[in-house]
């Protein structure tokens, strides 16, 4: 008697951990720099350069990189100039992963929960962040389970139908975006670059034949001072959609992508048109993808056996499975009013918007996921003060949605992508802008369970005693909740011999029915 096995591949969590820290460091304003008077903007990400593991502990070296748009002090004109810098502060922390081994395979995901930076004189600044890393360690399990039975010898065994999501593709891989963008001819040339902000929006992965497509759009705001004697400070805004596509072997068209994103920017140059004027900017986008795709299928498994003339035995394992549940999104509008700190300016014109979006909270409710976070809000203006021309308001719009999602409960697996997908901005008075955002949620929700699953049959010698015992011919009447199986196990019947001697075209019986067991002793 021989079991026909099939390796079903399945991703399961061997362990992870979270920490938090907290970075601080007074950084000097490089001698190249002017003076600091006021901060308007500031942007900070974590890089995460080395992911060292050892039995129980992995070490994670890093950097937070930070931008600050500032003011410069006022000059002989009287008026302050705007202008920008960036630093490092670097850490090596060590975390406790009870369970992890050295050579495993440990991902690190970040999130940068609060970065606070302060000018301390006109030289230094004080900048201070809480930073939490996410560790997890993924493993493809290759569940052995059984699909089929040989024999040589009278024997009964039924399958059981599954629908499964088993993993195809794991792995990590980099999508670069190359792009140039030719300022409009309204714009003077660009003499210096003082800021730059380039955010992937609406990014989408479709699984083809052997490849991953990649689309979305790239938020593109350049902040710069123009050719000229009035060194003009200019801003230009604009999006650029972009598409492609990563050779993916193995993958299939039908296939489930399951992918996140880290943005990392590149340096970003000028160089002159065709008529050599420095108008043209230059950068390369990146993309560092965590790739995940399952492939939806439909299996029998041996679910259970028993012997017509041996006792046949089947041991059983736990097997972890998983299957998709639904696919979901959904969009939420959001807004609210924000004031300057300076209740006399008077604006004049919004450049740019810089949003982050934060989730604290993702928990499943009756037909949804309850999602609570806040968008982190940032609104670089120009005022009608020559003086002070440039400023920014802070602020933070909390939300609550409920994503639709049937069916979910406390064993699914939903892992949520969230993203600002519109931000408009309005002036409605002095130094007062209405903000109007768009948030979309998308997620895949999988049912997670554990099935039953034969590892081995054990064939023995039949107990005479018992079948002694066992009449050769008797009326069986059913109970609640039997079925043809269980009777045939229980008198060591074939179940097709049931149906014949009963006169029935399927299994499907129900509490009170006769049944006519002949027993075959021959």
């Amino acid at each position: 008697m021989e079991l026909i096995k099939r390796n079903i591949h399945m991703d399961c969590m061997k362990c992870k951990a979270q920490t938090q820290m907290t970075l601080e460091d007074d950084v000097i304003i490089p001698d190249s720099r002017p003076d600091a008077a006021r901060l308007i903007m500031d942007r900070g990400a974590v890089v995460i350069d080395e992911v060292k593991v050892t039995d129980d502990h992995v070490g994670v070296k890093g950097k937070l990189d930070f931008r600050v748009l500032y003011l410069t002090e006022k000059g002989a004109s009287g008026r302050s100039d705007v202008t920008g810098m960036e630093g490092t502060i670097p850490f090596d922390e060590m975390v406790f992963m009870e369970g992890v081994r050295g050579g495993d395979n440990v991902s690190v995901n970040w999130e940068l929960e609060d970065l606070s930076i302060g000018l301390i004189n006109s030289r230094k600044l004080s900048v201070q962040s809480v930073v939490t890393l996410f560790l997890s360690c993924e493993e493809i399990c290759d569940e052995e389970t059984a699909v089929d039975l040989y024999s040589q010898e009278p024997v009964e065994f039924r399958k059981k139908t599954l629908d499964i999501a088993a993993m195809a593709i794991k792995k990590k891989d980099l999508f670069r975006v190359k792009e140039e963008v030719e300022i409009p001819g309204s714009f003077p040339n660009i003499f210096e670059m003082i800021w730059t902000e380039i955010v992937p929006e609406a990014v989408e992965f479709k699984v083809l034949e052997d490849k991953i497509a990649v689309q979305g759009e790239l938020r593109c705001f350049f902040l710069y001072r123009g050719e000229g004697d009035e060194m003009e400070i200019c801003h230009y805004e604009t999006a650029l959609p972009f598409a492609g596509s990563l050779d993916c072997p193995g993958a299939g068209e039908g296939m489930i992508p399951e992918i996140s994103f880290s943005a990392e920017n590149r340096e970003v140059e000028v160089r002159p048109d065709f008529d050599g004027e420095e108008r043209v900017i230059t950068f390369e986008q990146c993309l560092n993808l965590d790739i995940c795709i399952y492939e939806e299928e439909t299996i029998d498994i041996l679910s259970d056996v028993y012997g017509v003339v041996n006792e046949v035995t089947a041991v059983e394992k736990n097997g972890e499975f998983r299957r998709l549940l639904s696919r979901s999104s959904g969009k939420l509008k959001v807004s609210d009013h924000f004031k300057c700190e300076d209740e006399k300016t008077v604006l004049h014109k919004i450049l740019h918007t810089a949003t982050e979006l934060q989730m604290a909270g993702q928990e499943p409710t009756d037909g949804g996921i309850e999602l609570t976070g806040v968008v982190n809000l940032q609104v670089f203006y120009e005022c009608s003060s020559e003086e002070d021309r440039y400023g920014v308001i802070r602020g933070a719009i909390p939300f609550q949605y409920v994503l639709e999602a049937d069916g979910i409960d406390r064993n699914c697996i939903y892992p949520v992508q969230a993203s600002v997908d519109q931000v408009t901005v309005a002036i409605i008075d002095n130094g007062e802008v209405d903000v109007k955002c768009v948030l979309y949620f998308r997620a895949n929700v999988y049912q997670k369970w554990q099935e039953k699953i034969v590892e081995q049959v054990i064939v023995s010698e039949p107990d005479m005693e018992k079948m002694a015992a066992l009449p050769g011919i008797a009326v069986y009447m059913v109970k609640d909740g039997e079925s043809l199986w269980d009777i045939g196990k229980r008198y060591y019947v074939p179940v097709s011999a049931i149906r014949q001697m009963n006169d029935l075209s399927g299994d499907d019986v129900k509490a009170g029915d006769k049944i006519l067991i002949v027993k075959n002793n021959g």
